[in-house]
């Protein structure tokens, strides 16, 4: 019992005392009725429980929630009517007349029922809410792994094409391109494969890919990073960053015919970390902010890692700059990282 509702060993403690000054104070009475009603109520429970510890013991194999639901419903029967002869047999020796045979069953089956019963269902949605917080985790994961799927060969394809036309006209410049090609991938392709990383993989990351932006654009597309070291080391979720940088390059850059410039960076406030990519390109207008299949994947990665605790917002400000802010909470285990 003291278990099935998560109490401590003092709790306990205490309501076995006021049960024992119960039991005092109605014999002190003699209400003698009342006590074998209350033993009648409280026997189902306390052989319930007592067939259930016990088959758990023996049995341990793993049941589901049905057959879980049908132990309690035979080990609550079973007691309740273990308890009607002593019932009975107590009332008989203090000359007392008792209830009929069907109330007592139906109060201590009732009873009984409820007491333990509601411990179980509580157990059964705590279960289902898990396996439904799996569930989703794996659906995020799949939708992730499908966006990137669809990006990285089309941004490849891009790369490669650019490589090639540079390779004839400025050898150069097509030599800087592969180089960061291969510091992108070499970046990009173990996140790929991980389910953690850290904000100055991510910064670096977005760095590697504005720079290659930066050659295929020209003089059209300028950028700034900014990750104070205090915060490069803190757990982030992989390939966040790269989302709302794409998006920037995407709607801001190729939809504005001159220059763009691009920023990326990261604050502390408070107990949260707010990190920022802003551009003056073209803007939101026209299009509804945030109705994209990445925003909306990454606004579910959030629901489901952080909860509440983490937000992003999507706002075009007054001196004509989009910005993407992502604020996310600092964990315990990173505080001495980021002091």
């Amino acid at each position: 019992m003291r278990r099935l509702y998560g109490c401590s060993a003092r709790q306990g403690w205490c309501s076995l005392a006021v049960l024992c000054v119960f039991v005092a104070g109605a014999a002190w009475l003699r209400r003698y009725s009342l006590i074998g009603l209350f033993g009648a109520i409280l026997g189902p429970m306390l052989l319930a429980c007592a067939a259930l510890l016990l088959g758990a013991r023996m049995f341990r194999t793993r049941f589901g929630w049905r057959a879980a639901w049908c132990a309690l419903l035979l080990a609550v029967g079973a007691g309740t009517l273990a308890v009607l002869a002593p019932y009975h047999t107590w009332m008989r020796m203090h000359g007392l007349p008792g209830l009929p045979d069907l109330q007592v069953l139906a109060c201590a089956f009732v009873v009984g029922m409820l007491t333990l019963g509601l411990p179980l269902w509580q157990a059964q949605m705590g279960a289902r809410a898990r396996q439904l917080a799996e569930l989703r985790h794996a659906v995020l994961a799949a939708e992730l792994k499908a966006l990137q799927a669809q990006i990285e060969p089309h941004f490849l394809y891009n790369t490669l094409a650019n490589t090639r036309y540079l390779a004839r006209q400025d050898p150069e410049r097509a030599a800087q391109m592969l180089e960061h090609l291969i510091a992108y991938l070499h970046s990009a392709l173990p996140d790929m494969r991980s389910r953690d990383s850290t904000l100055g993989r991510e910064f670096d990351l977005a760095g590697h890919y504005l720079a290659l932006m930066a050659i295929r654009f020209g003089q059209r597309l300028q950028y700034s990073l900014d990750c104070p070291p205090s915060l490069a080391g803190m757990p982030v979720p992989p390939l966040l960053l790269m989302t709302l940088v794409e998006n920037a390059v995407k709607h801001g850059v190729e939809r504005k015919p001159g220059p763009v410039r691009v920023t990326l960076d990261a604050q502390r406030a408070g107990a949260a970390v707010t990190v920022t990519v802003g551009d003056d390109g073209a803007g939101i207008a026209g299009t509804a902010p945030g109705s994209g299949v990445g925003l909306r994947n990454l606004r579910q990665r959030l629901d489901a890692l952080y909860g509440d605790a983490a937000d992003f917002d999507l706002r075009r400000t007054a001196a004509g700059v989009t910005e993407a802010v992502l604020t996310l909470p600092i964990m315990e285990m990173n505080e001495e990282m980021a002091a």
